[in-house]
């Protein structure tokens, strides 16, 4: 009985290493399990994604939204594996989700300190210019009127940054619409005699309501215009900073410079990206 027991516990603590060897082996999978299926791709956040009716930034196209931003933020979804549709929605509606929901980008939002105190921005993606236009034949008439032209009423349309502008530059009379083609039609048909808008936008819109660019002149440049991609503060930092490399690597092989220059063949893209605002780094 002594030499039974004497070979019985060996092979007990054999087993029970074995088991252990096997529990700690399992584990080991389990964590390099985890760290392949939670890489920077594979565990970042699924973003809603709104745009709005901006062309050429971003615009309906038949059954398909289509347009500069929007070409860009498909390059991005391919390099960061995102499946979310592009959604056109009202400005107001997507500017209101991308300050009250979790997980929202929103493109393409002009930059400004107010928003940077709202919201992370990464960019820029294009750069434009805030300016007033007025119908043609018209700008001299109101340049003369030196200060006295902050009275005059300026268009704009609802919860934009062309609106704001206005304001912070002096004028103390708006008139807001829903959409910058509504704007576009209200000057053309003499409702206002300003329209404050982007100017990278403005040939196209007012295409879109069957006029053109020659009909209308700059009265005064009123601001610098950086427009960038927009995350809502609920978005999760690392899943940022995927967007954000993702447009990096764009500026740097070049594939953001070739779609840039397919929609603005005379004006030189941005090169530089920076993260602002809530997540700023």
């Amino acid at each position: 009985m002594q030499a039974h027991h004497a070979y019985a516990i060996p092979a007990y603590d054999q087993a029970l290493h074995l088991g252990m060897f096997k529990l700690h082996q399992g584990f080991i999978y389990v964590i390099f399990a985890l760290l392949v299926i939670c890489s920077p791709y594979a565990c970042a956040v699924e973003l809603t994604i709104y745009t709005e009716d901006w062309p050429p930034v971003s615009f309906k196209n038949g059954d398909k939204t289509d347009g500069m931003a929007v070409e860009m933020v498909e390059a991005l979804k391919k390099r960061v594996g995102s499946n979310a549709q592009i959604q056109l929605v009202p400005w107001n509606r997507g500017y209101k989700a991308l300050l009250e929901e979790s997980n929202v980008m929103l493109f393409t939002v002009g930059r400004s300190e107010e928003r940077e105190k709202l919201m992370t921005l990464v960019g820029p993606v294009a750069v434009s210019r805030t300016v007033l236009y007025t119908r043609k034949g018209n700008a001299a008439k109101l340049l003369s009127l030196g200060d006295d032209i902050h009275e005059v009423a300026v268009g704009a349309y609802r919860g934009s940054i062309f609106a704001d502008t206005a304001v912070k530059k002096g004028f103390k009379t708006l008139d807001l619409a829903s959409t910058p083609q509504v704007v576009a039609k209200m000057l053309m048909m003499g409702r206002f005699d300003l329209w404050s808008e982007g100017s990278i936008v403005v040939p196209s819109v007012l295409k879109e309501i069957g006029h053109s660019v020659d009909e209308v002149e700059k009265v005064m440049v009123l601001d610098s215009l950086e427009l960038y991609l927009a995350f809502s503060s609920r978005t999760p930092l690392a899943t940022i900073k995927l967007w954000e490399d993702a447009l990096r690597q764009m500026k740097k092989d070049g594939s953001f410079q070739k779609i840039y220059q397919k929609w603005q063949p005379n004006e030189a893209p941005p090169l530089e990206v920076n993260r602002l605002g809530l997540t700023a780094n």
